[in-house]
């Protein structure tokens, strides 16, 4: 991405968590700057410690998003406040979690602060983009740069435009994308866009099929892995997702696009006794 004579390209990650870390680790790996902005000093603590031990595990696992010198963990600053971004940012991603209002303040705060040439994107999986743009002074830079899960393996980034996205916005965005070794896919702003809607349609029949008895999660989750060829099933992917993730995007589409995405009752009863998947340790599947 760089030369020894050019300065690196300066990243702002607005959110450190599981996904914000993992972004983080990916632009850092790939020889930029990163600025993680976190809610408090504790928060941000605990986010340097993400992205340092998912660069430790990575450089272990020797994948491309290992560290490419052992001056990577250096590249990466973690802040308590949105002020302190440089305002040279090349890019912000906001990747904070899916509530549309605080997606909002944060973006036009980020706005506030850097260059009027820098890329504005938001992470989110199912939230329209058209609305977040509209608290923008400049909405034609800002898109959404969706990432997946865990995201220095993944190979996909999901860009998802706006009405108002200009195409230098769009091709910087692919750019990025390239930069970090991942595959593009462009989509036009719609609830669940691409990958959202079509992988919880699948998810959420898989939880109607355990709640009818057609079969266990395994039973399930195996039909899918070998018969049709996926990673792994619906059941242990929403799992990996964390039910309230998906329980939440489910009932964001019931709202706009139909009944078709009613969140089964098995998925808001979990969720209310706090099986959450991987990240609590209980959901379809036991975790350690």
């Amino acid at each position: 991405m760089t030369s020894a004579t050019t300065p690196p390209p300066v990243v702002g990650v607005v959110g450190g968590g599981r996904m914000g870390a993992g972004i983080a680790q990916s632009f850092a790996s790939a020889g930029s700057r990163v600025v993680v902005v976190e809610r408090d000093g504790s928060a941000a603590a605990a986010a340097m410690e993400r992205i340092t031990k998912g660069l430790r595990q990575a450089a272990e696992r020797e994948t491309p998003a290992g560290p490419s010198d052992p001056d990577t963990p250096d590249r990466v600053a973690v802040v308590s406040s949105i002020a302190e971004l440089p305002h040279h940012t090349d890019l912000i991603v906001e990747a904070v979690p899916e509530v549309a209002a605080l997606k909002a303040e944060l973006l036009a705060a980020a706005e506030d602060v850097v260059h009027d040439g820098c890329v504005l994107a938001s992470n989110t999986s199912s939230l329209s983009v058209t609305e977040l743009a509209t608290v923008l002074r400049r909405p034609g830079r800002f898109l959404g740069m969706h990432f997946f899960n865990p995201v220095p393996v993944s190979g996909l980034v999901e860009l998802v435009l706006a009405p108002d996205t200009t195409e230098a916005t769009r091709a910087a965005a692919v750019r990025w994308t390239h930069a970090l070794g991942k595959q593009d896919v462009v989509v036009k702003d719609s609830p669940g866009f691409a990958s959202s809607r079509l992988g919880l349609a699948l998810g959420l029949e898989a939880i109607r099929m355990l709640e009818e008895g057609v079969a266990d999660p395994e039973a399930i989750d195996t039909a899918m892995h070998l018969g049709y060829r996926h990673p792994m099933g619906p059941l242990r992917l929403t799992d990996v997702v964390g039910l309230d993730v998906r329980l939440a995007i489910a009932d964001h589409l019931h709202s706009t696009l139909g009944e078709r995405f009613a969140p089964p009752r098995l998925l808001r009863e979990k969720v209310a006794r706090g099986e959450l998947g991987r990240k609590t340790g209980q959901g379809f599947y036991q975790w350690q």
